[in-house]
């Protein structure tokens, strides 16, 4: 994990401006060096040279060298500095720590339309018999339009804002007085519309038009740090505005068909590779969202958990970025995986085995690094809520599916889970009683502690106390 973090340029912009500066300074030191020594040559006349002249043009070359060489040695011990100085900025950054108090949720996905309309109450009235404590909402939609008022002056400026949700205070209003913890959805990297207004800040072909998906929609180049502000601005807001957590999703690269014709210029790359440009990102919201102490959170690929390839495509490191967020939300769907992961024949199939398959592996994935005392993030994942019709090997995923893959996530030692219906239609039947729900909780809790409590001492030196163990993560 170690040489990873080191990868990562985590310094802030002004920062790495400086060091630029220092760099030119003395490259210019050692250009006037150079040429001061060069200016003391003689003019050289066509005519017979003596001994002593020739002698002394030859002390002057020499020095001449000389000096080209110590100029050179600076650049390249200047660029080893460089390099040195970031790694270890890299690995000294720490997560900035939320002091709210956190809560085990167990939610659900709204779009900003279902968020705004007279069906909330319902769903509140819904979520008030049942263990639910939690929505996830649309803020920053799919579509790349702002779901409600908010103060970000950078959205304002380019008319971002749609306004389906008219009364968020009063929205977020009742959710709390109902006990129900509010996410705010900030769809990230992915945005139609600042595909027609902000042309610049997208990804481009060579020709310089706007690259789009399959889809039509057109996706933000990470490497453009001026975005990061807008996306910042908006996240500000939604935290002022009340919202107990902020949830970033599609923080990644895009991987649809015909991404091999975008172009990166090397001005906005720096010489950073993906991975490493998602995780300055990553540590630049997260020293934002402490500022203003709610929690963040980052959803990802299942697919990236143990998969170097899949990693390298999307940008998105599992381990690395579980160190910069307060939560990790993988997407682990049964109906994502291909048929024979986890020694599975139809992941769909078979739910409870497939989420069981997901999260041993992100276990592992994060083990080594808990281990040598990273901080992680808790993880809190994503599950199936819809029928895959379109595979050629599904099931219907009813209140049985839904409470398989819940089951799952508790046998695998995890307390906190999220389920995913684009369309927002929930079988309430699928889930517990408030009451049941709680003594299910005080079951589960019992079981992971027993079992972290083994987990931590299986980590300690032979010999060593348990007391030990309570300064992991």
């Amino acid at each position: 994990m170690g040489q990873r973090v080191s990868a990562v340029r985590s310094a802030p912009l002004f920062l790495w401006r400086a060091k630029m500066k220092r760099l030119l300074m003395l490259l210019l030191i050692s250009c006037l060096v150079l040429f001061a020594c060069r200016g003391q040559g003689p003019l050289v006349y066509n005519v017979n040279k003596s001994a002593e002249l020739k002698e002394y043009e030859s002390e002057l070359a020499a020095e001449s060298l000389y000096a080209e060489s110590v100029s050179q040695q600076s650049i390249e011990e200047s660029r080893r500095a460089e390099s040195e100085a970031a790694a270890q900025e890299a690995l000294i950054w720490k997560k900035k720590k939320v002091s709210k108090k956190r809560v085990l949720v167990k939610g659900i996905y709204l779009t900003d339309n279902t968020a705004g309309s007279g069906r909330m109450d319902e769903i509140i009235s819904h979520m008030d018999q049942t263990e639910l404590n939690a929505v996830v909402i649309d803020i920053k939609n799919d579509h790349g339009r702002i779901a409600a008022q908010l103060d970000a002056p950078l959205a304002k400026e380019l008319g971002a804002t749609v306004n389906t949700i008219s009364d968020l205070p009063g929205l977020l209003s009742k959710l709390h007085e109902h006990g129900i913890y509010a996410i705010a959805r900030l769809v990230t990297f992915r945005d139609p519309y600042l595909g027609g207004v902000k042309p610049e800040w997208m990804n481009q072909k060579a020709d310089g038009s706007v690259f789009r998906d399959n889809s039509g929609m057109s996706w933000v180049n990470p490497y453009k740090r001026e975005y990061w502000e807008y996306i910042a601005q908006i996240a500000d807001a939604c935290a002022d505005s009340g919202f107990d957590e902020i949830q970033f999703d599609y923080v990644r690269f895009c991987t649809e068909k015909g991404m091999n014709e975008v172009v990166y210029s090397e001005e906005d790359t720096q010489g950073l590779d993906k991975t490493q440009i998602i995780m300055e990102f990553v540590q630049f919201i997260s020293d934002r969202m402490a500022k203003k102490n709610v929690f963040m959170s980052a959803d990802v690929f299942g697919t990236i958990i143990g998969s170097y390839v899949d990693t390298i495509s999307v940008g998105q490191d599992y381990s690395l970025m579980a160190t910069g967020v307060d939560y990790m939300s993988p997407m682990i769907y049964p109906s994502h995986y291909g048929n024979g992961n986890f020694g599975i024949a139809y992941p769909d199939m078979e739910p409870y085995k497939t989420i069981r398959g997901a999260l041993a592996a992100s276990r592992k994935d994060l083990q080594l690094d808990y281990s040598q005392g990273q901080y992680q993030a808790s993880i809190r994942p994503w599950l199936q809520g819809f029928t895959a019709s379109y595979l050629q090997h599904y099931i219907n995923y009813g209140p049985q599916q839904i409470r398989q893959q819940i089951q799952a996530v508790y046998d695998s030692g995890y307390e906190e889970w999220l389920i995913w219906n684009a369309a927002n239609n929930y079988d309430w039947n699928a889930f517990r009683s408030k009451e049941e729900g709680k003594r299910e909780e005080e079951s589960v809790e019992a079981s992971q502690k027993a079992e972290q409590e083994s987990r931590d001492a299986a980590l300690l030196p032979s010999g060593s106390s348990g007391k030990e163990s309570s300064s992991s993560p």
